[in-house]
């Protein structure tokens, strides 16, 4: 069996149907299904059993034995979300419940952590654990993933394999009940088809033009394929980036989902939300030579195709991966 937590969510449930399409069938899904607007993710999907998150530490020490490697995606992932008590709750303590049942029971451990984790990007975006300690995140979010890392390097007792990935922009289907959230690109998208405009943040620094900051997109597809590969290669344990390596501009990406509905561009600015503004992160770009290094080889999907498929195959006809 192949535990996913967050299984519900936009990456956890694109990972499931990855893991069905290579022929793993006994997927143990794990989070909180009462968010009914979740569920159409996992729809059609070949599963072995739905686990609730408060229930899944009791089930694992009763099956553990069946159990081949855990996917920890399940996160609070809301960046503007100032509680810091949720975000010890979902992120930091659940997820050292988790490294300590790996521990254990010898489990293989993927986990998700996140570029937010760089802060401003005053250190670079390395993902060397030697700077760790010394990352300084914008926003509680941010803190929670960077404490967790900084925890689990840290550990005597380890998974005999894990890795930390580091998420830089994800896009890609199944992100419909993302909300606030979710990617630029949907959100371009659903203004296109209501207004024909969409409105992008303007920018609130001297050195940033309106649109041009940049960040580090990654299509979920290529976040699938990582964590396939992850789970078949079980060596270098460590923390990884997983961003493309190029960072785009929100311009970029605004135009690509245009230029896939058919359509003239017509964007326009208004200012970033207060809530963000002071933490908002105007450039991100992942060092990508740790993950080459231990035989990743695969290509990253371009800006333009990524958005293209998504918008196209996805988004358009309103389906799921």
């Amino acid at each position: 069996m192949i535990i996913v937590t967050g299984a519900a969510g936009f990456i956890g449930s694109c990972l499931v149907g990855r893991l069905n399409a290579d022929g793993f069938n006994d997927v143990v899904v794990v989070d909180n299904f009462s968010v009914e607007k979740k569920l159409a993710n996992l729809k059609g999907k070949r599963l072995r059993e739905y686990v609730d998150r408060n229930e899944f530490f009791a089930w694992l020490d009763e099956h553990h034995e069946q159990v081949e490697f855990v996917f920890h995606l399940g996160a609070r992932t809301d960046t503007a979300e100032q509680d810091k008590a949720i975000f010890d709750l979902l992120n930091l303590n659940y997820s050292k419940q988790m490294w300590q049942a790996c521990v254990r029971y010898q489990l293989p451990l993927v986990y998700a952590s996140s570029a937010a984790t760089y802060g401003s990007g005053t250190l670079g975006y390395s993902d060397d654990e030697v700077l760790l300690p010394l990352l300084r995140p914008l926003n509680p979010y941010g803190d929670s993933k960077n404490d967790f890392d900084n925890w689990a390097v840290q550990q005597a007792e380890k998974p005999f394999f894990w890795a930390g990935l580091k998420f830089f922009n994800v896009y890609g289907p199944n992100e419909y009940h993302k909300g606030r959230m979710a990617s630029v690109i949907f959100h371009t998208f659903q203004q296109v088809q209501r207004t024909g405009s969409m409105e992008l943040f303007r920018s609130h620094r001297p050195d940033f033009a309106d649109g041009e900051q940049k960040r580090d997109f990654i299509y979920v597809r290529d976040l699938v394929d990582v964590c396939i590969f992850l789970m078949h290669h079980r060596r270098n344990s460590g923390i990884y980036n997983l961003g493309t390596g190029e960072a785009r501009t929100f311009l970029d990406l605004a135009l690509t989902t245009f230029a896939a509905l058919g359509k003239t561009a017509d964007i326009r600015f208004k200012d970033t939300p207060e809530d963000i503004r002071d933490t908002y992160q105007y450039f991100t770009q992942a060092d990508m030579s740790k993950l080459r290094g231990i035989g990743y080889a695969r290509p990253f999907t371009r800006l333009e195709d990524g958005i293209t498929e998504y918008v196209r195959d996805f988004l358009l006809p309103g389906s799921y991966l």
